[in-house]
Formats: structure tokens, C-alpha cells, sequence
């Protein structure tokens, strides 16, 4: 008797997370949830950035570049690790810089990045962000929690008072080693007195601090007795006081993740890019010379940001010293243990499994029958990776919005086939419109 075949058991994808997906994806934006049902390749690079967290959380730091043109997986990847790590109990701040936005500026652009880093400040149970409030609170609990099982003695015990400050002091002791860590120190022992009064006034103020929303020195003496303020030159430095300050409320690091690079190598006045990459290399240095502990930073940027030597951060020489591949490194053969990891294309069969998983999900959505079958599928593969110039140009981010397209079209008219439309003149020349659509882009962005 033949031993009866069962095809492996799909995953159900919640309704919720299959229109977030399929509309983030079909936008051209990477979703915030979801990843893990559609995530496809990208093993080898993952598993070098995940090696980057164990280092971490032994107290170690580390910095990344993505590097990869647009469209071609480099938001997916950073959001991938940065679930994962809030996940492994990591705090995740994520930020993508702009015109407003620079590692350094003269009018506050440092600033602003790191205000919408703290303010994207995100944990597994709060993971869109907006979790300082929570954090500094938890952490009060934790302590209270720890030092009553460690004594046996209950609220309102005064010998548990002392206990407890006995443990916050050990924790601000270890901050205010840091360079501008007194002043922060002298905060988070402001911050728990007004938590244990229930000063909601006071404990706003020392957030308020601690986002960077005083803008003189005057008036953070006056509400808070401190003569410091958090500043565009000195902005990192408070990175790196957070990280060792998350470690000891009882996270296992800090992950800074700071996407679209390029707006750097955009910056027209020549002086102003030296600066940010100024900061860069400092921001690098601490990482690798164990100057920054806890913390993990993980850059995206296209190749032309980096690579041009008469703008991007090669230009810079210290940098290009230290970022450029060697003599070995090869398509197909990349370092992943590198600072920089280049993103090399999804091959076919890559994308094959991907428009698969999609194909799934939209069914489970829409409740119909999946009607595209592994032969249109393939035929759609095909067609999208045999256009001229498609294994220089395409990029995931245009196959899969066709595909989804293929899909939408399919579910309104349920008369079109899959085949008819792929074998159609508009589906063709719309694709070669494209391609040469994306090279013309990338040669306008390399001759800036």
C-alpha cells in the first residue's frame, strides 16, 4: 500500500497582521509586525548581526552598516533584528535621518536625531515606542521588588526606605562614572524621590530633561537644580549613559538603529558632511575600542553613501580606512563578520518563496481559494528577473509590489487570469519602464 503523502501544515496569519503586511508592502514601507511569516533569506547576515547581540549583552558594543540599494532589503533587515533583540529583552531606539535630522548641524539637527530616538525608545511590551516613562518606573519597581524579597520586610518598613536607596544609589554610582553621567545620576535620584512622593510635576520635568526639551541651561538650574542640558555637540554621550543605565534597570543592552544614511551624503555644503562624518567616526571609535558598553549600532545606507570618495562616507578618510573591503571580499563571497554588510540580491528561488508566503496571506485574508498555482507563480518569477538589466536594477521591493498588484487585480476581476495578465503588452513594457526607471534614479543620485 503507497504511504499516503501530507503536505506540510500552513501557518494561519491573523487577519490584522496580513493587512498591515500586505499594505506596508504594497506602500513600498516595511511593516512593523508581521516579519517572521514572510521573512526569506537573509540567513547569513542575520546570524553576524545576532552574533553582535550575545557581545552585547556581555557588555560589549558593536557597529554596523547595511549597505544596499533602495528597495533592496535593508529596512526589513534592520526591523527583523530589531524585533528580535526587543524580544532577547533589549531596549530598541530607531530613527531615519533627514534634511532636519543629522548626527551634527548648526541649527540643532543633532539634536532633533537624538530626540527621535528617545522618543522611539521601544521594549518588547512596548514596542511603539514612547517607553521612557515606563522603563524609569518599572525600574523603581523592580528595585522595591528585589530589595523586599532580599530583606523579608514589607511597604512601609523605613528599613526597607533604606534598603531600597541603598540599591538606587549603587545603580547612579555606576552611571555617574560615565562623562556627563553626575548630572544624570543626580536625575534618576530626583526622579525616584518624586516617584516615591507621587510628584508627577517633578517626574514629568526629569523626562522632560531627559528628551532634551530644555533649551536653556537657566531654566533646568531653576526647575531642576542642574546647570546642564543635553546639547548637539554632547547628544551621543547621553547614548551611551542610557545603555549602562537600561543594563542595570535590568534590560540586557541598548540597540540604536539609525536608517537612510544618504540624507548625510546629500548634504550639500561640503564642511557640514565632514562634521557628521566626524561624529560617525566617533560614534564608531567608542564602539570598537570599548569606549561604549551595552550599546549595539546598526546603520542603513545605499552604496553610493558610502562609497563615493567625493561625497559619501568614504570621502572621509579616516572612515574609508577603516570601512573599506579587502582584497579577498567578492560577490558571493562577502566578510559578514565586517563592519559594513553589503546586501547581495534575493536570488529567484528566494523571491519564488517570498511571492509564495504572499500569495497565502492574501487568500487568508480576503477568504477565497488560492487560485495562482506554483506554475504562475514561477511564470511570474521569470518574467519579473528576465527583463534586461533586472539582475543589476530590480530589486525585492518592485517584485513584490507587482506581485501583490497580480493579486489585487485577480480578487476584483475573478474573470482575469494570472497567465493573461502576464503575458499582456501593458505588464511587459510597464516592467522595462521600470527597470530603466530605477537606473536612470540611481545615476542621478551617484552624479549629485
Amino acid at each position: 500500500m503507497a504511504e499516503k503523502q501530507t503536505r506540510p501544515m500552513k501557518i494561519k496569519v491573523p487577519r490584522r497582521i496580513s493587512q498591515t503586511v500586505l499594505n506596508s508592502l504594497k506602500g513600498g514601507v516595511v511593516p512593523r509586525i508581521g516579519l517572521p511569516y514572510i521573512a526569506v533569506g537573509r540567513k547569513n547576515e542575520i546570524a553576524a548581526l545576532l552574533h553582535d547581540v550575545d557581545i552585547i549583552t556581555e557588555g560589549g558594543a558593536s557597529f554596523r552598516f547595511i549597505v544596499g540599494r533602495y528597495g533592496a532589503g535593508k529596512s526589513f533587515l534592520i526591523q527583523t533584528i530589531r524585533n528580535y533583540v526587543m524580544e532577547r529583552g533589549f531596549i530598541v531606539a530607531d530613527a531615519d535621518l533627514s534634511p532636519e535630522r543629522r548626527l551634527q548641524g548648526t541649527r540643532g539637527q543633532g539634536l532633533a536625531t537624538y530626540r527621535e530616538l528617545i522618543g522611539n525608545l521601544s521594549t518588547k511590551t512596548k514596542p511603539e515606542g514612547g517607553a521612557l516613562t515606563l522603563v524609569l518606573d518599572r525600574w523603581i519597581g523592580s528595585v522595591q521588588a528585589q530589595a523586599m524579597q532580599e530583606t523579608g520586610l514589607t511597604p512601609g518598613d523605613p528599613g526597607l526606605s533604606e534598603a531600597v536607596d541603598r540599591r538606587i544609589y549603587e545603580v547612579t554610582m555606576a552611571v555617574s562614572e560615565l562623562v556627563h553621567g553626575y548630572e544624570f545620576a543626580r536625575l534618576l535620584s530626583l526622579y525616584y524621590h518624586a516617584y516615591l512622593e507621587g510628584d508627577d510635576g517633578t517626574k514629568g520635568k526629569v523626562v522632560r530633561w531627559f528628551r532634551a526639551e530644555y533649551t536653556l541651561k537657566r531654566e533646568a538650574k531653576e526647575e531642576l537644580g542642574v546647570s546642564v542640558i543635553i546639547t548637539d555637540d554632547d547628544w551621543y554621550d547621553y547614548l551611551k549613559i542610557f545603555a549602562v543605565f537600561f543594563r542595570h534597570a535590568g534590560y540586557a543592552g541598548m540597540m540604536l538603529m539609525i536608517d537612510e544614511l544618504v540624507n548625510l551624503y546629500k548634504i550639500p555644503n561640503s564642511i557640514t558632511r565632514q562634521y557628521n562624518y566626524e561624529k560617525l567616526l566617533t560614534m564608531y571609535n567608542d564602539t570598537l575600542q570599548g569606549k561604549a558598553r551595552y550599546l549595539g549600532i546598526i546603520m542603513g545606507a545605499t552604496p553610493q553613501a558610502v562609497e563615493d570618495k567625493r561625497r559619501g562616507v568614504y570621502s572621509y578618510e579616516a572612515l574609508r580606512s577603516r570601512l573599506a573591503e579587502g582584497k579577498f571580499s567578492r560577490p558571493g563571497a562577502r566578510d559578514l563578520l565586517s563592519p559594513v554588510i553589503r546586501l547581495e540580491p534575493l536570488t529567484p528561488e528566494e523571491m519564488l518563496v517570498l511571492c509564495e508566503k504572499l500569495a497565502e496571506m492574501h487568500a487568508g485574508l480576503y477568504e477565497y481559494e488560492r487560485s495562482i498555482g506554483a506554475e504562475e507563480l514561477a511564470g511570474f518569477i521569470q518574467i519579473e528577473y528576465g527583463r534586461i538589466g533586472a539582475d543589476q536594477n530590480i530589486t525585492p521591493r518592485e517584485v513584490i509590489r507587482d506581485f501583490i498588484e497580480l493579486l489585487d487585480l485577480m480578487l476584483q476581476n475573478p474573470e482575469m487570469k494570472a497567465a493573461d495578465l502576464l503575458q499582456s503588452e501593458e505588464f511587459s513594457y510597464a516592467k522595462s519602464e521600470a527597470v530603466s526607471d530605477r537606473a536612470a534614479e540611481e545615476f542621478a543620485e551617484f552624479t549629485l
